[in-house]
């Protein structure tokens, strides 16, 4: 069974986090339909409410502590990403936004991405596409078209016997990110020898 690395990025403030547990959702519906595909996942998961320090200092000094670099090299080395923010004043939380600015211009670029967001109620469920999809559109990532905004009624009614629109669209993006990280050649490993011609070419040269 081949393998691919998924990271989970959380903006959630609070602990228990409600953005946490969609981020973790999601990440289990891409981990199966990835399994159902022959592939497995190794998770990581960033916690920004743990790196809020280390990002203000970065982007003051320019100098990334070791919690906050491993951070970086997790989500430039992944294979798909699940990125889920809270939504505050109708765009995602400041420390996201900070997060994202002290990534490295390509980290993302082309990289399975599911977007994700949480709030107080359905008013704010545009924020996916408003806010958070043009942000990574801007990153070049590749963002999956479904993307999950999860409000406090959404959790009650997900537990109920009534069909609820959120565990369906979480896993529709699940198998979205799926598809996307499974059709691609795992991060790091493809090109290693892209450059070193074939011997069949060396002979005809």
């Amino acid at each position: 069974m081949s393998e691919r690395s998924l990271v989970v990025v959380s903006g959630g403030l609070s602990q228990p986090s409600s953005t946490r547990m969609l981020a973790d959702r999601l990440a289990d519906a891409a981990v199966a339909a990835l399994a159902e595909r022959g592939v497995a996942a190794r998770v990581t998961v960033v916690e920004l409410r743990d790196l809020a320090h280390a990002v203000v200092d970065m982007t003051l000094t320019g100098y990334a502590g070791a919690d906050l670099a491993a951070a970086q090299e997790a989500l430039a080395g992944a294979d798909g990403v699940v990125a889920v923010s809270p939504v505050f004043t109708a765009s995602y939380a400041g420390i996201f936004k900070s997060f994202v600015d002290v990534l490295d211009k390509d980290a993302l670029r082309g990289t399975p991405v599911v977007l994700g967001a949480t709030g107080g109620t359905a008013r704010h469920s545009l924020a996916v596409d408003h806010a958070l999809r043009p942000l990574f559109a801007y990153l070049g990532a590749d963002v999956v078209p479904t993307g999950v905004f999860a409000a406090t009624d959404d959790w009650a009614a997900a537990g109920t016997a009534e069909v609820a629109p959120l565990p369906d669209r979480v896993r529709r993006a699940g198998v979205q990110l799926a598809e996307r990280v499974a059709g691609r050649a795992p991060v790091g490993r493809a090109g290693l020898f892209d450059a070193v011609p074939s011997f069949e070419d060396m002979l005809g040269a």
